[in-house]
């Protein structure tokens, strides 16, 4: 179908009779009119660079600022990451053992094969110290340790056959941070960050809130390793301005804008001249990320506003210390995924004994422990719950192993690999389940035995990732967080 346009015309004022014709004019209500379809392209195309655009079928989406973006559609957008430093007794906590107080004070040996322990200080089967009994319509079993977290049990998908490689910290940190027990390897938020992108512009995409005690094996345990270095995990403080150097040095905007402008053009004309290069590259984003961060981090930061009601839920009014570290560590966290941070870590709080690692003292320094966290945790559930947050965000929580169901000595408990619980709550998880299960003295993982792997493939699953699919070039292969393993755990899906 053929279409003409007609324009109107005019002759110029004064002209003859017979004067050619001319153009009139467009007035601005026409050129609206004429131009309106075109207002909407310059809209889309404005939208589709920003990174933080949200698509109605995310597994549409454009990839903007990831590696693949989604492969199927999400049940999460964003992870908190509740890292339980030193390794949390499963039989004190999350799995009872009714065997362990029939046989206290027994010799292990005599009951069951005792593999080779880190420290070869081994005592006698040791009961746990605290009662468990059910909580919620699930019925979902916690221990007398973690009596706000028992209160969010139909949270909760507990998982009690986590096994890992590894039986020392350091090695076991790099295992359950990057998948692997070598240092240098990409942390499981750098590689959510590579594949889905950032949905914050003046944040970082991957955030660790430091509560005073960085795991065992260091920064490397939220590094970028091979991928850019951009995406490596950035640390800030529970309270202050949260980063260091933050506030702005010169006096006026417009002039750190210019300071910036010159920097950038100065590093464009040394990737023109040299090439480009990743350290080049990153330092670039992060010199426009810092600039952003300086108006962002500060109201991020800001917990004075936040109601008296959920301070006080948080437990940032509360007696113990570390429990107001934690509870403005998980009040971050909360505020750090409403700003469209993808991944946040919580490191533990110093609790004047020692992280999750007792050999000795098992009951005061895991009593100390959990009254740090308890609370502040239970807060962040609920809040996240009642303000439409828990159905796209995942919480894990999780140590780098367990602890052995006999004693250290007379008190403790040492390192226990082979079978040991994480649960995971939110984001597209079972409810109030419990999924897999120990041996009668919670020693050993023997039914649905899960590993590493497979924890880190469900948690790119559940946020729209296919773990085999999301893969880098490095090294003449194409790596992987789960490297050549992984299998989703199916069963604590919903």
């Amino acid at each position: 179908m053929n279409v003409s346009f007609r324009y109107p015309c005019e002759r110029a004022a004064g002209s003859a009779p017979n004067a050619p014709l001319r153009a009139a004019p467009t007035s601005r209500r026409e050129m609206l009119r004429r131009c309106a379809s075109g207002f909407g392209a310059v809209a889309l195309a404005g939208l589709q660079a920003d990174s933080a655009f949200g698509f109605a079928d995310a597994a549409s989406a454009p990839a903007v600022s990831a590696g693949h973006g989604p492969h199927h559609p999400p049940r999460a957008k964003n992870v908190i990451f509740l890292y339980m430093d030193g390794g949390p007794s499963q039989v004190d906590t999350f799995d009872p053992k009714p065997m362990l107080d029939r046989y206290d004070g027994r010799s292990p040996g005599e009951l069951f094969d005792v593999e080779p322990t880190q420290f070869d200080n081994n005592g006698d089967v040791l009961a746990s110290p605290w009662k468990f009994s059910q909580h919620g319509e699930s019925g979902l079993p916690v221990s007398a340790l973690f009596p706000h977290v028992a209160a969010c049990a139909d949270e909760l998908a507990v998982i009690r056959s986590m096994t890992s490689e590894f039986p020392e910290h350091t090695f076991a940190n790099y295992f359950l941070h990057t998948g692997s027990g070598l240092q240098g390897r990409p942390s499981m938020g750098a590689w959510v960050n590579y594949g889905l992108g950032s949905e914050s512009q003046n944040l970082p995409g991957f955030v660790v809130i430091n509560g005073g005690l960085i795991p065992p094996g260091g920064l490397d345990c939220f590094g970028s390793g091979f991928l850019p270095a951009s995406l490596q995990g950035s640390v800030f403080k529970p309270s202050g301005s949260g980063v260091a150097n933050v506030q702005p040095l010169e006096s006026t905007t417009e002039r750190q804008r210019e300071k910036l402008d010159l920097i950038g053009a100065l590093d464009g004309f040394a990737a023109e001249h040299f090439g480009a290069h990743d350290s080049l590259e990153s330092a670039i984003q992060n010199y426009e990320l810092a600039f952003a961060m300086q108006m962002a981090v500060p109201e991020a930061m800001a917990l004075d506003g936040e109601s008296a009601e959920v301070r006080s839920l948080y437990g940032l009014d509360a007696e113990f210390e570390p429990t107001r570290i934690y509870g403005s560590q998980c009040l971050l966290a909360r505020r750090m995924i409403e700003r469209g941070v993808r991944f946040v870590e919580l490191t533990c709080p110093g609790v004047g004994h020692d992280r999750w690692d007792q050999h000795g003292n098992l009951k005061k320094g895991h009593e100390q422990n959990a009254r740090a966290v308890d609370q502040p945790i239970a807060a962040l559930l609920k809040d996240l719950r009642r303000r439409g947050l828990l159905d796209e965000t995942l919480v894990v929580w999780a140590g780098e192993f367990g602890r052995t169901p006999f004693a250290q000595g007379k008190n403790g408990r040492d390192h226990n690999p082979h079978g040991f619980t994480v649960w995971l709550a939110g984001g597209g998880v079972k409810a109030g389940a419990v999924y897999g299960a120990t041996d009668e003295w919670g020693y050993k993982a023997i039914e649905n035995r899960v590993e590493m792997h497979d924890l880190h493939a469900t948690i790119l699953h559940l946020l729209g990732v296919d773990h085999t699919r999301s893969t880098y070039r490095f090294g003449g292969r194409d790596m992987r967080l789960t490297d050549v393993k992984g299998h989703v755990i199916d069963g604590v899906l919903a």
